[in-house]
């Protein structure tokens, strides 16, 4: 893996809350060190859709929305209150969106990013749907929504999602988040141990031992 200084990788599904805490701790920690203009991160697609072949587990992010949510309250939550029938079985569409913005820039990128882990995660928004990301879009200041739309609507950026997943399995990205830094450091949902009481998707996850403070470093090292 071969990461720009002053950039942070980071493979990761929108779809998934261990994800959402760690890009909010990311922005948070860049914030606290005074380094909004020094570091960007670069979101890589890690579609678990294609890794599980499966739909957006509603079973799995119910019983993990909860969890997630009181170590990190400040990313931004709720329990799903749309419809059943709206609910993203799919997050493709947005991780292309994410992708498609980087043509913009980093920030474009980053920004929607945030946004549409927040429709999901904090609004209840189907954002499998293309006219919720382009809304979302719309109230990112850094994006082009209309240019973004150009670029879904051509479907370039579809490959890359694909791509970024193949590439994920082969750089040793093992899952949603995986963070990588310039200094060749990698980690797995950084900072947070768990297990799952009871079958996956039946029971439910269990944090061993939560350590926040590795963000600052993260963000440290990705300068340094």
């Amino acid at each position: 893996m071969d990461v720009s200084p002053g950039k942070i990788v980071v493979y990761s599904d929108i779809g998934c809350p261990w994800a959402h805490v760690a890009v909010e701790r990311l922005h948070a920690a860049r914030r606290r060190l005074h380094l909004d203009d020094d570091v960007r991160i670069d979101h890589r697609a890690f579609p678990l859709e294609l890794a599980n072949e499966r739909p957006t587990p509603w079973n799995v992010l119910h019983a993990e929305v909860p969890v997630t949510g009181a170590i990190e309250p400040d990313a931004g939550w709720q329990m799903w209150q749309a419809p059943p029938s709206h609910w993203p079985v799919s997050t493709l569409p947005a991780l292309e969106a994410v992708q498609a913005a980087k043509e913009q820039s980093l920030r474009a990128s980053e920004e929607l990013d945030r946004a549409l882990r927040q429709a999901l995660f904090a609004q209840s928004r189907c954002i499998t749907m293309r006219h919720v990301v382009l809304d979302v879009a719309g109230a990112c200041a850094a994006v082009d929504a209309d240019a973004l739309a150009v670029a879904l609507d051509d479907g370039r950026f579809r490959k890359a999602v694909v791509q970024q997943w193949r590439a994920a399995q082969s750089c040793g990205a093992d899952g949603s988040p995986h963070v990588f830094l310039p200094d060749g450091t990698d980690v797995h949902n950084p900072g947070i141990e768990m297990h799952w009481e009871g079958e996956h998707g039946q029971g439910f996850p269990v944090i061993d031992d939560d350590n926040p403070a590795i963000y600052d470093d993260l963000v440290k090292r990705a300068v340094a």
